[in-house]
C-alpha cells in the first residue's frame, strides 16, 4: 500500500498553477471582489470561478457575504493564504531579474518601511546571515521521499484559451518548474549535488523520456548548463533557490505530517535548524507581506 503524499506533494498540487499564484498575489494587494479580479487579471469568468472555488476548498481563501439582495461575496485570504507572500515575493524577484521574455517589464517591489525599491534576501532566522544553497544541509525527514513528494494528480497547466487574456504568462519560467512534478524534483536534486543523467534517474525514479525533456528545457532556459558531460546549475538556476525554500517552508507549516517533516534543513554556518526569513536588501530589516507593494506598474 502506497504511503500518503507529504507536504512537498501537497504544495506542488496547490502552487503548480499560475492562475492560483496570480489570484493570491492580487489578494495580497487587497483585491477581494470577483469583478476586481476580472479587471486586474483579465481572467475569464469560468477560470476565475473554478480557481476561487478550489482556493476556498484548499483553505487559501474565505468566501464571505458582503451584500444582500442580490447576494454578493468577496474572497479574503486566510492566514494560510497570506503566508504565501514570501513565495510570491521570491518568484517576482526571480522572474523580474532573470526572465527576459515578459510582454512588459515587471514592476519593482517597494518596501514601504524604508520607502525604496528592494530585492528580498534569504536569511537565517537564527543568525540573521544571508544564506545560499552552499550553506544549507538538506536531508529527508520522517515523511520524506520522492514517491511521497509527488502530487496525487499532475499539476494543471493552463489551456490555450486561458493563456490568451490578461496576465496569464506572468510567471512563465516559474511554472516550468512548479507546474511540473519532475521539474521541481530535478531542480531540488541538482541543488543537493546531482550532475549526471544517471544520478538524476537513480534518485528520482523518473521516466527517462520525462527526465530528458526536463533537462533539455532547463538547459535551453539557462537554468542548467552542460559541462564535461554533467549538468551544472547556472547563476540563474541558483537564484531560484529562495523560491524552493520559501515554498518548502510554507508547505511544512501548513501541511504538517504526524510522522514529522518531509525535509530537514540545517544552516551549516551557525549549526541551527534553518528557518527562512526574507529581509530587505536596502534597509536589512525583516520583510512583512503588508509592507511589500508593486511599484512602477502603469495601471
Amino acid at each position: 500500500m502506497s504511503q500518503p503524499v507529504n507536504a512537498v506533494g501537497r504544495m506542488l498540487g496547490v502552487l503548480g498553477d499560475e492562475w492560483t499564484l496570480l489570484i493570491a498575489q492580487q489578494a495580497l494587494l487587497a483585491v477581494t471582489r470577483y469583478g476586481d479580479f476580472i479587471a486586474r487579471l483579465g481572467i475569464s469568468n469560468a477560470v476565475l470561478t473554478g480557481r476561487l472555488a478550489a482556493m476556498t476548498a484548499e483553505g487559501l481563501l474565505e468566501r464571505t457575504l458582503y451584500h444582500v439582495g442580490p447576494a454578493r461575496y468577496e474572497y479574503v485570504l486566510t492566514p494560510q493564504g497570506r503566508a504565501l507572500w514570501p513565495v510570491l515575493a521570491s518568484i517576482w524577484e526571480w522572474e523580474r531579474r532573470w526572465v527576459p521574455d515578459h510582454a512588459g517589464q515587471l514592476p519593482a517591489m517597494r518596501h514601504t518601511r524604508c520607502a525604496v525599491d528592494f530585492a528580498p534576501l534569504l536569511t537565517c532566522g537564527a543568525c540573521t546571515q544571508v544564506v545560499t544553497e552552499k550553506e544549507l544541509a538538506a536531508s529527508w525527514g520522517p515523511s520524506g521521499s520522492w514517491p511521497r513528494s509527488m502530487p496525487v494528480e499532475s499539476t494543471r497547466r493552463r489551456s490555450g484559451a486561458e493563456s490568451t487574456r490578461g496576465r496569464a504568462g506572468l510567471f512563465p519560467q516559474t511554472m516550468s518548474i512548479l507546474g511540473n512534478r519532475w521539474s521541481f524534483a530535478l531542480l531540488v536534486t541538482a541543488f543537493v549535488g546531482a550532475t549526471r543523467f544517471n544520478d538524476f534517474a537513480e534518485q528520482l525514479g523518473a521516466p527517462p523520456g520525462s527526465l530528458t525533456d526536463r533537462l533539455q528545457i532547463f538547459t535551453a532556459g539557462g537554468v542548467l548548463e552542460m559541462r564535461g558531460g554533467r549538468y551544472h546549475l547556472t547563476e540563474k538556476g541558483r537564484a531560484f533557490f529562495p523560491v524552493l525554500i520559501t515554498a518548502l517552508q510554507w508547505a511544512q507549516r501548513w501541511y504538517p505530517n504526524p510522522e514529522g517533516p518531509a525535509v530537514l534543513l540545517r544552516h551549516t554556518l551557525c549549526g541551527n535548524d534553518f528557518k527562512a526569513v526574507l529581509t530587505c536588501d536596502q534597509c536589512t530589516g525583516p520583510l512583512r507581506g503588508a509592507d511589500v507593494h508593486e511599484h512602477g506598474r502603469d495601471d
